[in-house]
């Protein structure tokens, strides 16, 4: 399937990206993740058939849409997290940025059938879920590893910090995202903050 995934964005044709693209402005207008391939073909302005020629199942074009919305948000983060001198403000930004899928309301409307359908996607492909997420992970990281050198996160582990504020940050987006009301900014504030604490932690506990 990565295979597949990989060959077809090398050579992404106009009709792969006409379907992604048509799937993602339905998802985001119907706020699920289940349109029919019959408006997704419809919408792109292409048949059934062009559909088949690239995607075996409308699941594996659910794939192909999450990837490329994971992809998105990879770009705004790095850039968000490029604009920042020190490591622990990239990973300030890295937080808010993540936060900001469940603040903002267009992003919102675009995240929410994703994060509400995670867990289906995961189950039926979940090592490209996981390699599509990792890109995510992998920018987190990075800005922890850099803390760590630098000396502003000397006792932080990247590796294992990482994973573990992402699964933080992303549940907390999950649970915002599946409720009706909008969180407020300082719901996000208090996420950051008491993130930012736990790499500023002292090992001391873990040690003994």
């Amino acid at each position: 399937m990565e295979r597949a995934l990989e060959g077809r964005r090398e050579t992404y044709s106009e009709e792969v990206e006409r379907l992604v693209q048509a799937s993602f402005s339905l998802i985001r207008d119907s706020g699920r993740l289940e349109p029919r391939v019959s408006e997704i073909v419809r919408r792109a302005g292409l048949s059934n058939q062009a559909f088949y020629r690239h995607f075996r199942s409308k699941d594996e074009l659910l794939l192909t849409v999450l990837d490329e919305g994971v992809r998105q948000l990879t770009g705004y983060l790095h850039h968000q997290m490029q604009a920042e001198p020190s490591a622990e403000g990239r990973v300030r930004a890295w937080l808010e940025g993540i936060a900001a899928q469940a603040l903002d309301a267009e992003a919102a409307a675009a995240t929410r059938p994703f994060a509400l359908s995670r867990a289906r996607l995961s189950e039926l492909f979940p090592s490209e879920v996981e390699l599509s997420e990792r890109q995510l992970i992998e920018l987190l990281r990075q800005a922890i590893a850099a803390g760590v050198a630098a000396g502003e996160l000397p006792q932080a582990d990247p590796e294992r910090d990482a994973e573990t504020l992402y699964t933080l940050a992303m549940g907390w987006v999950q649970r915002k995202l599946a409720q009706p009301a909008q969180p407020e900014p300082a719901d996000a504030a208090l996420l950051v903050e008491f993130a930012l604490s736990g790499l500023r932690r002292s090992r001391g506990r873990d040690e003994t």
